[in-house]
């Protein structure tokens, strides 16, 4: 593996799929930043793989569901590497329902999962996007978001409307922000 000097941003990195993303970027020689929510110890296991593979990596604990933290994580990233070359908005949250269970879920959940799913990856991109635009003008270096989805946000299936809902708007999210950040940032 040859090291890089590329530096990404994985949301909800200390378990699933989230992980997997941060280990095999680190596999390809990336620097990483793993974050979690509440899931320390499992932040922790994914930390010392990312570090195993002989990156650099720092821990940061935001909620993907609140500005200040988004922000955060970008800074605390800026601080370390002085640079952002990835970002994969994955955190994601849901409350499951029963089928034709309308009251299954509260308004309250209702808005937590549209915050984390959809104004998550929006205020996650948008803290990292003056970085990545100031890369791309003064050296042409390209920054990649990538904002993971499901199925359910096209077909409008599984065990949670708000979620299939949230999926939904990421995809629509997903195609402005390329329209609106490209070409410095590829949004996928």
């Amino acid at each position: 593996m040859a090291k890089t000097n590329k530096v990404a941003i994985v949301t909800g990195s200390a378990t699933g799929l989230g992980a997997a993303c941060a280990v095999d970027l680190a596999g390809r020689g990336w620097n990483v930043v793993i974050n979690y929510t509440k899931s320390k110890k499992e932040a922790d296991e994914t930390y010392e793989t990312v570090k195993s593979k002989g990156v650099e990596a720092i821990l940061v604990q935001a909620d993907m569901g609140r500005d200040a933290d988004c922000r955060k994580l970008a800074d605390e990233t800026m601080r370390q590497w002085g640079r952002i070359d990835g970002l994969i908005n994955n955190a994601g949250t849901t409350k499951f329902q029963g089928q034709g269970d309308l009251e299954g879920v509260t308004p309250e959940d209702f808005d937590r999962i549209l915050r984390v799913n959809v104004t998550g990856p929006y205020m996650m991109s948008r803290a990292v996007y003056p970085t990545m635009k100031k890369q791309w003008d003064e050296k042409g270096d390209r920054g990649s978001i990538v904002n993971i989805s499901s199925i359910a946000g096209v077909m409008g299936v599984g065990t949670s409307i708000p979620y299939a809902a949230s999926k939904g708007a990421l995809n629509t999210l997903t195609l402005s922000l390329a329209r609106w950040f490209g070409p410095a940032v590829r949004v996928n």
